[in-house]
């Protein structure tokens, strides 16, 4: 459990959590991290004698949990109990937004197969992302992106478009190459991205062995940056100003160093950089009736 995550909302609900978990034949060990790494650290060195471990806090305390169970070599079930700021992926999963809720949800639900990645060796849990969006999407307040709608704030980041900055990268996609100056990128495995844009669900399946690869290009004009806005709002993404493909296998290419950002933690960016879909690398818990309308196989 990470103490500080949110707003802090999940510590006052850690005994009635226990309850819950004893009540349903768990003994309990609780280990509150104290900063980053330490989840990974732990998963990682004790896995191998839990039958269920849960992560309690944002996206990036699920991110260290599932790295590392991965490293750890153990088949063991993860909840998620969703209490961050960031909570993308949970969204991805359905998983309920009140803490008891998610909690109750993991002793009644189902363990599911889901793909994670690895970006240069580094483990990721739903998405890497690179540009315009990225700061504005984990930096901004909640409450400002609920007032301006989320896309509508993003948007009015970079309206004049003279001060937008591109990046000019190579994309090689499962063997098709995609090459130009782009604002911003995502190599996901989930419906929203930094809560700022949320793709079609229908084109989003967690456990196909597939990365969803979101690739926006810079716009000479308001038409051009309209056409982007169109395109993200209705997800219809049949536009020359993106590029919205599939892939297992995806290397990046480029001539400076851009830094991306993890699962919401930043990343030192390489000139050339690997990223593999790592299929059902590990098993989470969701509740039967909200997986009923996943694409979790």
């Amino acid at each position: 459990m990470n103490p500080c995550a949110g707003i802090k909302k999940a510590n006052k609900y850690l005994t009635d959590i226990l309850v819950l978990f004893s009540k349903n034949g768990y003994n309990n060990t609780v280990y509150l991290t104290e900063g980053v790494g330490d989840a990974k650290k732990f998963a990682k060195q004790n896995a191998k004698n839990y039958d269920l471990i849960v992560a309690i806090g944002g996206d990036g305390t699920f991110n260290e949990v599932a790295s590392g169970v991965l490293k750890s070599g153990a088949d063991v079930e993860i909840g998620y109990i969703p209490a961050g700021s960031t909570n993308d992926f949970a969204a991805s999963l359905k998983l309920s937004k009140n803490i008891l809720k998610a909690a109750e949800d993991i002793m009644n639900g189902t363990a599911h197969p889901i793909d994670i990645g690895s970006f240069n060796g580094r483990i990721f849990s739903y998405v890497a992302s690179f540009g315009v969006f990225t700061e504005a999407s984990y930096k901004t307040p909640q409450k400002a992106k609920n007032a301006l709608g989320q896309l509508a704030y993003a948007f009015e980041g970079i309206k004049d478009i003279a001060n937008l900055k591109s990046k000019h990268l190579r994309f090689v996609a499962d063997g098709v190459t995609i090459e130009d100056d782009f604002i911003f990128g995502a190599i996901c495995n989930s419906t929203s991205v930094g809560g700022v844009i949320n793709l079609d669900p229908k084109r989003v399946d967690l456990s196909d062995g597939l990365f969803e690869l979101l690739l926006i290009r810079l716009p000479k004009d308001l038409f051009e940056l309209n056409e982007i806005v169109v395109a993200l709002s209705t997800k219809r993404y049949k536009t020359k100003m993106i590029t919205f493909v599939s892939a297992k296998s995806i290397t990046i290419e480029t001539t400076e160093k851009i830094n991306w950002t993890l699962d919401g933690e930043y990343a030192y960016g390489e000139e050339i950089i690997k990223v593999e879909n790592l299929n059902k690398a590990i098993r989470i818990i969701t509740n039967n009736g909200r997986a009923k309308n996943m694409d979790l196989r």
